[in-house]
């Protein structure tokens, strides 16, 4: 029996399987805020959305114009939608005529420093927050960092965790236990994660702006010389012309252990490097171009498919907290928006996300080591450019296969995975998720990446012309069914009490900037088992 059926096996016992309805999942969607005519709003975040730094829901990440909806964890599915919907309405009714770019590839962004920074006020970790967005874009370029996507965080209760600790008679403690099997679910997840590239890429073509005085190798769509892309393309946005790094292409990160995940980081975190030292950490008049001249400013700097998380606690790095607390939850960052989908996602994508998740955490996991790391990342690379080809091979071991059946083999096991967890459910709702979205293999004109193609090949339309269309489709979607009294006064309170934070945060520094950073920086220095 392999250790999937051994695991799904305890899991589905009468006593058991009532808790994986505990498994939790939350949702942090980027959108860009555009004017009317699609252009890149120069307007600041509007007050009545509350403060960036403090709001539990609404905030931004690189630039001031590219928001970030925060939905809590929960567990059910459908209440995330809901959430995300809510906090859709809310900032729609906010917003004045701007609208929410639908689409993960940017449009008509003018040069970089038309890009405006994200504002967290004045004090020393909003300061922060702000420099190493300045940082960001000193190393890579703005443009980059307004490429807009979905991070999906997904955690299995601690109650599953002890039922699967004692199956598998481990002698340590249960937060040791969650933590190596979490590292066990991100190698399988790396393994594996074209199949959701595949499935849910939605980024098969860009502006011709976007790639400007940058070497690529797209072509024009169909004739029309604004529109880029490749034939059988998924989701550019995890190509070398998304969120890549010439400089990080040396940092090789192993996810075998927590130690050497640490190790690897702390390292990047810690080493200068020369590219940075000359940019230098501040200009001739004192402005901090940078938080520091290393490969990472911070840990978020490190651009990866899935992340081991623990929360945080006010101003401590996330490498400490995941030393001396473990992992609590993975974030995954390959997830485009769907523009077809009023929140880039919907109930099917989650429910084939929490069956994936799971399958990631009970299969069996081999260390990972170099050999495979460069086929994770050339698999990547051709799931990318190549992912919807018919005749496309990936590397498997020894041995390159065709997608379709590496795919077709995945399912099978996923299939189960899926039984299991709709033994909570009225309706076998991951199971028809799994077998609605497998018609994309049969057929990848059906995957989104195709349709957004076809879209623009039967309209005649360029990606511009067409995202902008779906843009103003949501927005209508969402003004046609505003938010009840009673949810507008919830999420106006929270705004009003998110500015009276920033304030108290502001008024409570009592030290300097430079000192603010030493300290935080000194967290690194914890000591690591040899």
């Amino acid at each position: 029996m392999s250790p999937l059926t051994s695991r799904l096996s305890v899991l589905s016992q009468a006593d058991h399987y009532p808790l994986l309805a505990g498994i939790r999942r939350g949702i942090e969607k980027e959108s860009l805020r555009v004017t009317p005519q699609g252009q890149l709003s120069q307007r600041p975040h509007p007050k009545a959305l509350g403060s960036t730094l403090t709001h539990p829901h609404i905030t931004t990440d690189f630039s001031e114009a590219l928001l970030e909806f925060i939905t809590p964890p929960l567990e059910s599915v459908p209440e995330v939608l809901q959430v995300l919907e809510n906090i859709h309405r809310y900032t729609y009714s906010n917003i004045g005529d701007e609208l929410l770019w639908v689409n993960s590839m940017p449009c008509v962004l003018g040069e970089d420093k038309d890009i405006p920074l994200a504002e967290y006020g004045s004090s020393n970790i909003g300061s922060m927050k702000k420099i190493y967005r300045e940082g960001l874009g000193n190393r890579y370029g703005r443009l980059m960092q307004t490429i807009a996507g979905i991070h999906y965080n997904w955690s299995l209760p601690d109650n599953c965790w002890q039922i699967l600790k004692e199956h598998g008679q481990y002698s340590g403690s249960l937060q040791d236990y969650k933590t190596e099997r979490y590292f066990g679910l991100i190698r399988n997840f790396r393994r594996h994660f074209w199949l959701l590239l595949y499935l849910f890429g939605g980024a098969p073509v860009v502006c011709r702006s976007f790639v400007a005085n940058r070497q690529h190798q797209l072509q024009p769509f169909n004739g029309d010389t604004h529109s880029l892309h490749t034939p059988f393309a998924t989701s550019l946005r995890m190509g070398d012309l998304g969120y890549q790094s010439n400089a990080q292409e040396s940092l090789v990160v192993c996810y075998n252990d927590l130690a050497t995940y640490i190790k690897n980081l702390r390292q990047a975190l810690t080493t200068p490097y020369p590219a940075y030292q000359q940019i230098g950490v501040q200009d001739a008049a004192g402005h901090y171009r940078q938080l520091n001249t290393h490969l990472l400013q911070i840990e978020n700097e490190f651009y990866s498919t899935i992340r081991p998380k623990r929360t945080t606690y006010s101003g401590e790095t996330p490498l400490r907290a995941l030393w001396q607390r473990g992992v609590e939850y993975v974030e995954i960052r390959c997830v485009d928006l769907n523009p077809y989908l009023p929140v880039g996602i919907d109930a099917d994508q989650m429910y084939c996300m929490e069956v994936f998740l799971l399958y990631c955490l009970l299969a069996d996991s081999p260390p990972a080591d170099e050999r495979e790391y460069q086929q994770v990342l050339e698999n990547q690379r051709r799931m990318v450019y190549r992912g919807r080809d018919p005749t496309l091979e990936l590397l498997n071991g020894n041995e390159e296969v065709t997608l379709r059946s590496w795919a077709q083999g995945l399912y099978v096991e996923l299939e189960q995975v899926a039984r299991v967890l709709d033994l909570n459910m009225q309706e076998p709702v991951h199971g028809l998720a799994l077998k609605k979205l497998q018609g994309r293999l049969d057929n990848p004109q059906n995957t989104p990446a195709a349709q957004l193609l076809e879209e623009m090949k039967s309209s005649g339309e360029t990606y511009f012309q067409t995202a902008l269309h779906h843009a103003r489709q949501q927005r209508d979607y969402f003004r046609s069914t505003p938010l009840d009294s009673q949810q507008t006064e919830y999420f106006q309170k929270l705004a009003r009490e998110s500015l009276a934070k920033q304030r108290a945060i502001e008024e409570a520094d009592d030290v300097g900037f430079e000192e603010y950073l030493a300290d935080f920086y000194g967290q690194y220095s914890f000591d690591l088992p040899e």
